[in-house]
């Protein structure tokens, strides 16, 4: 379970030194600091479910959230998650994982995202149309379709078969969030395979 430094010391509030308490049980391995204030309980918890707490408003996206949906053949190690007006990236690396962090438009932001409870955790994660969306923002504009095909079924690995699972109104309605040419076109290619 995620504790914040404040939740802990306020468990520990008998002891003399709830502090070095909490130094003592971290040595022990009784908790374990994932960033600077915030602890897990749990020694084996999956990255994915930390996500949410070391940085945010943000969710799961782009390669992690492409490689949960099975869209891209690679096995993704460190959760990649979408923020918004934070100007720049963010690295954590931490025992439990690696988590960067990115800026999508604020008016993107909340499309498109499902919350997910995985026993006493909740995590927010883009749907398969919104993290492809979110990656191709990322990616230098495509002069046209032809190429986007060839960066989604070249670069990015996928299947053609699975982007025809795509919802095209989706990505279409999400266009408009992004203002980018790239999503622009994605929208043109799967209303037409």
């Amino acid at each position: 379970m995620i504790k914040t430094t404040a939740m802990l010391l306020e468990e520990l509030n008998e002891y003399g030194s709830p502090k070095s308490k909490l130094s003592r049980m971290v040595e022990r391995g009784e908790c374990f600091p994932i960033t600077r204030g915030l602890y897990e309980t749990d020694p084996n918890v999956p990255a994915h479910l930390l996500a949410g707490s070391i940085y945010g408003p943000s969710y799961i996206s782009f390669e992690y959230a492409l490689g949960y949906y099975g869209l891209i053949p690679e096995a993704v190690y460190t959760v990649t998650c979408a923020t918004f007006e934070k100007k720049k990236k963010k690295k954590y690396e931490t025992s439990f994982g690696t988590f960067t962090y990115r800026d999508v438009p604020s008016e993107a932001f909340p499309l498109g995202i499902r919350l997910i409870q995985e026993g006493d955790y909740f995590y927010r994660i883009a749907e398969p149309e919104k993290a492809l969306c979110d990656q191709l923002y990322t990616i230098s504009p495509v002069p046209n379709i032809k190429k986007l095909m060839q960066l989604l079924t070249e670069d990015l690995r996928i299947e053609e078969a699975e982007l025809k699972k795509l919802d095209a109104d989706k990505v279409c309605e999400y266009s408009e969030a992004y203002r980018t040419t790239n999503i622009k076109k994605l929208c043109s290619l799967l209303r037409r395979i």
